[in-house]
């Protein structure tokens, strides 16, 4: 069965939420290609899948995580696709990095689903909605308060 993990991001600067955010899935990617897992982050849209990318080349200059946009890349794919379209990842992954405002339509086909609950009234409203959505196809889903039980990535 599919599990998700919403992340209740800790409050921030307003305009500090999304980077946070998405330095967070940076960390949880890096996590999962030491663990040997194959990840695939789902962006909104294509300016988010260039974001992500550049993050993760720039993020930690101690740690290299092998990436590509989807499409690019070795046609075996690297540990950690970055996309956007309706149709997901070009091969089979453990592992949901969910950046996107819904959930995609492929979401059942992974093990583990991460979300993100971004601290602002907008973003809340958009992520119960993907919480439902979740609920709905059947996915068990847990939630973690980073402000009170932050993670431990090193």
């Amino acid at each position: 069965m599919t599990q998700a993990l919403f992340y209740l991001m800790p409050p921030t600067g307003e305009n500090t939420a999304l980077s946070d955010l998405y330095q967070l899935a940076c960390r949880l990617s890096q996590r999962a290609f030491i663990d040997q897992q194959q990840v695939y982050i789902h962006c909104q849209d294509k300016n988010v899948a260039f974001e992500i990318d550049e993050l993760l080349w720039q993020f930690d200059p101690s740690a290299f995580v092998p990436h590509n946009l989807k499409g690019e890349g070795p046609t075996t794919g690297s540990p950690v696709e970055i996309g956007f379209d309706r149709l997901g990842p070009n091969k089979s992954r453990q592992l949901l990095i969910n950046l996107a405002d819904q959930v995609p339509p492929f979401a059942v086909n992974f093990g583990q689903i991460f979300d993100f609950v971004a601290n602002d009234d907008q973003h809340k409203v958009i992520a119960r909605e993907r919480y439902r959505q979740y609920r709905g196809l059947g996915i068990e889903l847990t939630t973690q308060n980073l402000a009170t039980h932050p993670l431990n990535l090193v």
